[in-house]
């Protein structure tokens, strides 16, 4: 048997417990592990009616409250999930544990104060107590206090900078080593490294120890991904490289290139390429006295944009068109640094603002969305789509015959964008101009790509993700394929 397989498979215990609840249904431990195996197994409505069944017997279990509430969240289900997981620290208030979820979930909803509150009483009831310093490290750092969110996260991760994934597969593992940084900016990975294929360990590696040799893995997948925010964790991450010979997805020394500053200054060069001016300036200088000497200097007229590091989808970018309207924003925003951009008129001819979105995987381009908005901000899931037939139908005219939309001279820019950036995994979000040039709004490694809800009206969307999903398992398996013959052949 394959190391990193399960010891005794997960399908022949589930039958071995299918018939002790046969013949007593009331078995609450057995009903709890078949739920738990068939959640690791992802079979969501068979774990959904054992956990229901747990807690019509046992309303107040904190098991199956916290079991069940991870498994609707998974789903997607917050508001569900956020029920279960009250539930449980109503009844198990001296349970960390139960804190620690509902404050992840909290944070994620954007309800950061609620989610400080449940940090801190699973801090106080565990001082030590992990992931309760590390989801601090992140509410601390998303509301600007870097020094408070690294002192959380030094106690989180040193010495607690490896973790083994599950494995849920059946057969022999593809052993993987993740990348990620302890700051975050982290491309999300759960729909892309499958655990029924991959066995996966993680690697923080800000804190990662030189002198422990790595983990078993076939190739390693740098999901660092925002050069911004992930400096220190993309230079550690270099050392870690340096010390295999497997392949690597996504080398962290072409993402520390791909700061929007760094790419604004490298991609304007580029032939058909029109990329906005940027400048770094200290928050503190914009939100002072000197702010407008300081955009003279710099040759920036109003209006223009003004973003913070480190953060996307649009929070902390903000359009400014007069020196107060600046520094208000200087004043509201987290960090100690704030970049200032030139405006690129991303307008179509019927007043509509345009972004599209394409994905390059193994240097390959595929279109993702083509979005329309009569707000200057453009993000897909706030634009006018979903209430829009006609903005949906340039959309799927762009997922169909992408060149065609965007035209030839567009399409060789992507190119040498594309070469530019020599990564595996990324995207590119532009915007076409009349004379043809493609407008670079951002093209990194950052880009998520959200899943569909199962509205109809998307379905013209689904051969497009599914392409680029299929993409990335092809790229992936070859990736572990060329590696694990290498390895086998020195083993020998």
């Amino acid at each position: 048997m394959n190391e990193h397989s399960p010891p005794f498979p997960h399908s022949l215990r589930i039958r071995q417990l299918d018939r002790s609840l046969e013949r007593n249904p009331d078995a609450v431990e057995a009903r709890y592990e078949r739920a738990g195996l068939l959640r690791e197994q992802g079979l969501f409505e068979e774990a959904k009616h054992d956990y229901l069944e747990l807690l019509r017997r046992i309303p107040t279990d904190f098991g199956a409250l916290n079991d069940f509430g991870t498994l609707v969240l998974n789903a997607g289900y917050k508001e569900a999930a956020r029920s279960l997981f009250s539930e449980a620290v109503r009844h198990h208030p001296d349970n960390p544990s139960g804190h620690v979820n509902l404050a992840n979930l909290l944070f994620q909803i954007g309800e950061h104060e609620q989610a400080r509150l449940h940090f801190e009483t699973a801090l106080r009831i565990d001082p030590v107590h992990i992931h309760a310093h590390r989801g601090m490290g992140y509410l601390l750092a998303e509301i600007g206090d870097a020094s408070g969110a690294r002192a959380h996260r030094d106690k989180a991760f040193k010495n607690h900078f490896l973790t083994a994934l599950p494995y849920r597969g059946n057969g022999p593992a593809i052993p993987v080593l993740l990348l990620v940084s302890a700051a975050g900016g982290n491309i999300p990975t759960s729909s892309l490294l499958d655990d029924r294929q991959f066995q996966t360990t993680v690697m923080v590696t800000e804190y990662a120890d030189p002198e422990i040799p790595l983990p078993r893995h076939d190739f390693v997948f740098n999901s660092i991904g925002d050069a911004d925010l992930c400096r220190e964790g993309l230079e550690a991450a270099c050392l870690v490289v340096a010390r295999t010979d497997r392949p690597v997805v996504n080398h962290p020394r072409a993402v520390l290139k791909t700061g929007r500053a760094v790419n604004a200054g490298r991609l304007r060069g580029l032939p058909g390429v029109v990329a906005p001016r940027m400048l770094t300036l200290p928050r503190r200088l914009l939100a002072g006295p000197e702010a407008g000497a300081a955009i003279t200097r710099a040759a920036f007229a109003f209006p223009f944009l003004v973003r913070a590091p480190g953060f996307h989808t649009g929070r902390y970018f903000v359009r400014v068109e007069n020196l107060p309207g600046l520094t208000e924003a200087a004043r509201e925003f987290p960090g100690d640094d704030l970049c200032i951009i030139d405006e690129l008129d991303a307008r179509d001819g019927e007043g509509f603002f345009r972004k599209c979105r394409v994905m390059i995987i193994d240097r390959k381009i595929y279109p993702l969305h083509l979005a329309l908005s009569r707000n200057w901000k453009v993000h897909y899931f706030r634009a006018d789509m979903a209430e829009s037939l006609e903005n949906r139908s340039k959309d799927a005219a762009f997922l169909g015959d992408m060149a065609k939309v965007i035209g030839r001279p567009g399409m060789a820019a992507l190119e040498r964008i594309n070469a530019a950036l020599d990564l595996d995994y990324c995207g590119i979000d532009f915007a076409v101009n009349a004379a043809g040039d493609i407008l670079v709004f951002e093209a990194n490694a950052t880009m998520v790509m959200v899943p569909l809800s199962g509205d109809a009206k998307w379905d013209y969307r689904r051969p497009a993700f599914d392409e680029v999903f299929s993409a990335i398992r092809a790229m992936l398996m070859q990736r572990a394929s060329g590696a694990a013959a290498r390895r086998i052949a020195a083993e020998a």
